[in-house]
């Protein structure tokens, strides 16, 4: 009996959008010996596991096996640990994130809430019997101890097991010590909340007592019987969590870290290394200052080392702010338009890279992520490269089209490479530091490189994706046809995202293949990431402060009707989908000009800006006690509860998952109810206990297969 093949959305749900069985999450030894990497099993397994790459030889064996850990039971997920990996958006299991000391011999993790650290030369790995449930465990540098967070207390104990005992335990229940806030967590890029010192002899602990933010509950319709879950969810305009750091000794005596916490209340960043004292990160709440400040751990006392400041807002990036090796603050900063490194007083770059994180900083560079900058002689559509920093210019590891990024140490450069033609990444381990990927190294010879197998599957296709700029504005686009089409006009799905952050357009094969099966139902796919989308300029992302509607939409109607020109779309017949801001943006997109877009799948809208979080939307907005009109201005739905519509109504849908704590329900239901007041057309989806991700495979199927049906069906297409 033969079984039918499974379509493709099936395959992309049951394989995590063909990202199982990928290596991820590199940690190079500092004698650049060996690599610790995740890796599952196949691609279709969900549980990765520790493996150790021993780099001279080429040859890998697995550190730690979270099916035989558990003896084969299945996990079981604390509430902590579900919460922190929704932020995170991870949809893995198993082994989803490690630490490990200093040299690379230890690492620790935790599973079903239980401490575990594997001998990473040895292959070996146990569990270390605590007080639990344990989240976030990491080894000190020297290797002797294990912090972690239990029940909100952080807590050590020490690598053979012995001594574990709680450092700093919280004095009421809405306080935790060790772990990010929400906030934190889902906007700022800081995922932990405690730090060891370099001597391993203290830790830099964070304190987050939340009861000063707005409880909302979020039920299961679809199990009245069980109570509704309590969230702290900082919206707009409201009170944060009030944050405060601690120096911790193990003996449990602690020194609170001091700086102005009413100006700059929003602990952004924190790094504590040898080369320098403690150094913090701490942003204003309107975001349009910060300050850099070292630390005295004896004291507790701070001291500016820099100040930045920006009318519109100043950015997070990754990497940053570290000292380097001799001691130089390294940070990222918008400076004579463009987005520079800077090390020291010096700075290293210009307009010609647009510069989004560091890497790994050396006695001898900088290592970046970046890509083209507006100064650029040809644009790169797409593309982020790594490249060597220095007094003496700029180099480019990567030469490959693509989405490259990198992990370093010891001499050793682990090049993370997507390409436009292949699917999934390729990972090398390049042995002579990187100098040129596949190219000469410091000798003269070619780089010795070591492939990292991944499991991951293949999709199956190969998007026809076309990359080019749109318009006078030369916005970012890429065109999807369907396999083999060579007709006349098609008609049209607009599939962004369209906001901050959130770049679509990028020169890597797996971006497209969701585009590419629409594409093969019968559409011409188009996805245009407009101002406000990573890349290009600070001009060009800043270009959203206090109108994030009117900027997103246009670009998108400025990018459809270019293109028109050159490829054969249909505007007689658009449609537009999206998921959160993506989501945002097709809503506006149906409701405001109905002249262009004719149907709309609406995807966990933002719909209330008031209803979304602080630190993303007063970056953009502002506050809403002060600028009520401009909040009115940028959601769907006005201060009456109507939607601002213009005529004719076109149809919508809307999905949105009842679980979800990020944004939540309660903006696809006011939406819906004033569609309905308004005698508007809709659909309404509710995913029953989905969150803001949509893990689950029957979902993740069916859902691509409502929404081709949903537009087929509003566009009159057979």
């Amino acid at each position: 009996m033969t079984t039918e093949p499974l379509s493709f959305p099936r395959r992309q749900a049951r394989t995590l959008r063909f990202t199982l069985g990928a290596p991820r999450a590199f940690t190079v030894a500092p004698d650049g010996s060996r690599v610790a990497f995740l890796r599952s099993s196949s691609g279709t397994d969900r549980a990765n596991l520790l493996w150790v790459l021993d780099v001279a030889s080429g040859k890998e064996h697995p550190a730690a096996d979270p099916g035989a850990l558990l003896g084969g039971s299945s996990e079981r997920l604390p509430a902590a640990e579900r919460a922190r990996r929704e932020r995170s958006r991870e949809g893995g299991a198993g082994i989803v994130g490690y630490a490990t000391d200093a040299a690379v011999e230890l690492a620790s993790f935790a599973l079903s809430g239980r401490l575990f650290t594997a001998e990473l030369r040895a292959g070996t790995a146990r569990e270390l019997r605590v007080h639990g449930p344990v989240i976030d465990p990491r080894p000190s540098p020297d290797g002797r101890l294990v912090a972690y967070v239990a029940q909100g207390a952080l807590r050590v104990v020490g690598a053979e097991g012995e001594g574990d005992r709680a450092l700093a335990e919280p004095e009421s229940d809405t306080v935790t010590y060790g772990l990010a806030e929400f906030i934190a967590a889902e906007e700022m890029g800081r995922s932990r909340g405690f730090w060891w010192s370099p001597e391993s002899d203290r830790l830099l602990v964070a304190r987050a007592d939340d009861a000063p933010v707005r409880r909302w509950w979020i039920a299961d319709p679809a199990h009245p019987e069980r109570e509704p879950q309590q969230v702290a969810y900082p919206a707009a305009g409201t009170d944060n969590a009030d944050v405060r750091l601690f120096v911790v000794g193990l003996d449990g005596a602690r020194t609170e870290v001091l700086w102005d916490r009413a100006r700059y209340p929003y602990l952004a960043r924190v790094h504590w290394s040898a080369a320098g004292a403690p150094l913090l990160l701490v942003q204003a709440r309107d975001q349009t200052s910060q300050l850099y400040l070292a630390v005295d751990p004896e004291t507790g006392t701070t001291r500016m080392v820099h100040a930045d400041e920006d009318p519109q807002w100043l950015d997070l990036f990754p990497g940053v702010p570290v000292w380097s090796p001799s001691g130089q603050l390294v940070r990222i900063a918008d400076e004579g338009g463009a987005r520079v490194l800077a090390v020291g007083e010096r700075v290293l770059t210009g307009a010609q890279l647009h510069v989004r994180a560091v890497l790994d900083v050396s006695d001898d560079d900088v290592l970046v992520s970046a890509s083209a900058g507006t100064a650029a002689a040809d644009a790169e559509i797409g593309e982020v490269h790594v490249y060597r920093v220095n007094d003496l210019g700029v180099q480019r590891i990567s030469q490959e089209p693509g989405v490259h990024s990198a992990v370093r140490a010891g001499g050793v450069t682990v090049l993370v490479s997507a390409g436009p033609d292949r699917p999934g990444a390729l990972v090398r381990v390049v042995r002579d530091g990187g100098r040129r990927e596949g190219g000469a190294g410091r000798s003269g010879g070619r780089a010795a490189a070591v492939t990292v197998a991944s499991y991951a599957e293949h999709p199956g296709m190969s998007p026809r994706v076309h990359l080019t700029e749109a318009g006078a504005r030369r916005v970012p686009c890429a065109v999807v046809l369907p396999t083999g089409h060579t007709g006349g006009p098609l008609p049209v799905l607009m599939d962004p995202y369209g906001g901050p952050h959130g770049q679509r357009v990028l020169a890597a094969h797996n971006a497209y293949l969701t585009p590419q099966w629409f594409a093969d139902q019968g559409f011409a796919v188009v996805v245009a990431d407009g101002r406000g989308m990573p890349g290009r300029s600070p001009a060009w992302e800043k270009a959203v402060k206090g109108d994030l509607a009117a900027v997103a939409l246009d670009d998108q109607v400025h990018a459809l009707q270019a293109l028109a020109g050159d490829f054969p779309l249909d505007l007689t017949r658009v449609a537009i989908r999206g998921w959160s801001f993506g989501g945002y943006l097709a809503g506006l997109a149906v409701l405001r000009r109905p002249d262009v877009f004719h149907a709309g799948v609406v995807g966990a809208p933002v719909t209330d800006q008031r209803l979304y979080d602080t630190h993303y939307t007063e970056r953009y907005l502002g506050d809403p006690n002060r600028q009520p009109e401009v909040y009115a201005a940028n959601s769907l739905i006005d201060d009456d509860g109507l939607v601002q519509a213009a005529e004719p109504a076109r149809p919508m849908m809307i999905v949105h998952g009842l679980a979800d704590d990020n944004v939540v329900v309660a903006h696809s239901l006011r939406l819906s109810s004033a569609l309905l007041a308004a005698g508007r057309p809709h659909e309404v989806l509710p995913l029953s206990g989905v969150t803001h991700m949509t893990p689950q495979e029957q979902v993740a199927e069916n859902l691509l297969l409502l929404q081709v049906d949903f537009l087929r069906r509003s566009l009159g297409l057979a």
